[in-house]
């Protein structure tokens, strides 16, 4: 799929934005106390938590510095992962044809996008090159159940980059369904290759082609 790439450089965002705190020059953001639970995190802090995180797995391993992809799997898996709401974002991902597919179909969908993403995050460890953060305030009611938390990535040199995640708040807290990376979202970028796919060979056929890029990555 095109959008492998950039799929990559999209989750690579929550690594990034992680050692960016170790050279940002801006005030060391407000971090949530020692002993909250996820679930009780706001958006904003929850990001935050995130990034202080993978920062401290990050730099206490030079395995994962070099792009270790065992390594990385593993961080994914503890640090990210469980902040994903990944049904929902196969929902997004696959529009009207989500409403067609079965339960277990559904449930291979979900499965098949959740390796994807923990597949190609082996490959993002390796993407810092400098970069800082700045993850902007989040304005919201006490009501509110979905927001986006928007985020700038300066590298020196160039301009900024802006990579908002879009979060919705659940049983569980609130996790992210949807990264934006210069107003290109991930779920609207997959749904145009989700429908395309759908068309031509079925619910089936799209767990296929998703069961072949996931084979294909473990083996490469």
């Amino acid at each position: 799929m095109r959008t492998l790439t950039r799929f990559i450089l999209l989750v690579a965002g929550l690594c990034a934005g992680a050692l960016a705190h170790a050279q940002a020059a801006t005030p060391a953001p407000a971090k949530a106390p020692a002993s909250a639970s996820p679930a009780t995190l706001s958006p904003e802090v929850l990001v935050r938590t995130i990034t202080d995180d993978v920062l401290a797995a990050i730099l206490s391993d030079k395995d994962l510095q070099a792009g270790d992809r065992a390594k990385a799997l593993d961080l994914a898996e503890k640090k990210i992962l469980p902040h994903v709401d990944f049904e929902q974002a196969t929902r997004l991902a696959l529009g009207r044809g989500w409403n067609s597919a079965t339960p277990p179909q559904r449930t291979r969908l979900v499965d098949e996008f959740r390796t994807l993403l923990v597949r190609t995050y082996a490959n993002s460890i390796g993407t810092y090159q400098g970069q800082t953060m700045r993850v902007q305030p989040v304005r919201m009611a006490p009501t509110d159940t979905d927001v986006t938390v928007r985020n700038s990535f300066i590298s020196p040199g160039r301009a900024p980059v802006s990579v908002d995640y879009a979060m919705r708040r659940g049983t569980a807290g609130w996790k992210i369904y949807d990264i934006s990376v210069e107003g290109v979202s991930l779920v609207i970028t997959y749904r145009s290759q989700f429908d395309s796919i759908v068309r031509n060979g079925g619910i089936d056929g799209l767990i296929k082609r998703l069961a072949e890029l996931n084979n294909r990555s473990r083996e490469s």
